[in-house]
């Protein structure tokens, strides 16, 4: 259930319906909204709890919420949810947000090129992994903390947030001291114990969906950051496994109007993992905005043909910049401007 206080509610009546939800065995979640509180309840609830609570002073009506994902979900909190990425808005009526880069951090020249290209072209979120989930454990799986520290190093040349891949609890916290949003990857969605992990740390989540996960299971792996304390958090869809094979995935741009309406947490699209075919970027891209996607994720690389991951799927600093003219055109289009890529 969701308990909605009136507007002008003291914190002593606060309290006191805290501590009665409490002492039906049921976990309560305050809710602070710009003109009132609202408090939401995890566990099972009963029809006497509700209306004793519901009696309470200051409560303005209790609210029963039929989702299984009650953090995440609009019957909890209608508004759009806006998360900042170092100063970068993502969600509600925030200009569309591009976070491009590299899928693996290889060099120091590769990255600082990398970032001064999709800088100038118009992103404002570097992204790049340190730390790769590889499915063969041959293939390169990133430069660990060297590759952090030359992110951080990229951030100081070009004032670019940075988004990285953590892959496990123990790393989270030498990664959120470089990163300014904390990636979890498709492979990692249901991984509990490093959802919870970050959960409790207060960077930016972004959560790409599962290559097999239902929209449900994605805002229930969403819901365990939430529910650790941390509502920063970013969905990316980033295509499915399905029985086509032209397609490293079938990018579901369903599945971006669809949380828009399930859920408050902004949702960005990544047409590269969703295609896998670097021609294919660019139209999915521009599918994802009109769809009212609130940023996008695109790999960029100086030399694809030499990357040591998804080269296939990565832009050149050229396939990139044309595609930001296209995006910016549909963005605009549907009434969604590009962030300026100049910061301070």
């Amino acid at each position: 259930m969701l308990v909605v206080m009136k507007r002008g509610a003291t914190q002593k009546e606060i309290d006191a319906v805290i501590a009665r939800i409490e002492e039906f065995g049921i976990k309560p979640v305050p809710l602070p909204g710009a003109e009132r509180v609202a408090i939401g309840t995890f566990g099972s609830t009963s029809r006497a709890a509700a209306e004793a609570v519901e009696s309470l002073p200051g409560v303005a009506e209790v609210v029963p919420v039929s989702r299984p994902f009650k953090l995440a979900s609009r019957e909890v909190i209608a508004e759009d949810t806006v998360v900042s990425v170092d100063g970068v808005p993502v969600g509600g009526g925030a200009p569309l947000a591009v976070m491009a880069g590299p899928c693996s951090i290889e060099s120091r020249e590769q990255t600082l090129a990398t970032a001064r290209a999709v800088r100038a072209a118009g992103a404002t979120v570097l992204r790049g992994g340190a730390f790769k989930p590889r499915s063969s454990p041959y293939a390169f799986r990133g430069l660990g903390l060297d590759g952090l520290e030359i992110l951080a190093e990229a951030r100081a040349d070009t004032g670019l947030a940075i988004c990285t891949e953590v892959l496990s609890p123990g790393d989270v916290e030498a990664v959120a001291r470089v990163a300014d949003c904390l990636q979890i990857g498709a492979r990692n969605m249901q991984n509990y114990a490093l959802l919870d992990a970050v959960g409790e740390q207060p960077k930016p989540v972004l959560l790409k969906r599962g290559m097999s996960a239902t929209v449900e299971e994605f805002l229930l792996s969403a819901e365990y950051v939430l529910a650790r304390g941390n509502r920063n958090v970013i969905l990316c869809e980033r295509g499915i496994r399905t029985f086509e094979r032209y397609t490293r995935n079938t990018f579901d741009v369903n599945a971006i109007p669809l949380l828009k309406r399930l859920t408050h947490l902004p949702v960005i699209g990544d047409p590269s993992h969703g295609t896998g075919k670097w021609y294919l970027v660019a139209p999915i891209a521009l599918a994802a905005v009109a769809a009212g996607a609130d940023g996008l994720l695109i790999e960029v690389h100086p030399s694809p043909d030499h990357a040591l991951s998804d080269g296939f799927q990565s832009l050149t600093f050229e396939n990139f910049a044309a595609a930001m003219t296209q995006v910016a055109a549909v963005a605009r289009a549907v009434g969604r401007p590009v962030a300026d890529a100049a910061r301070a």
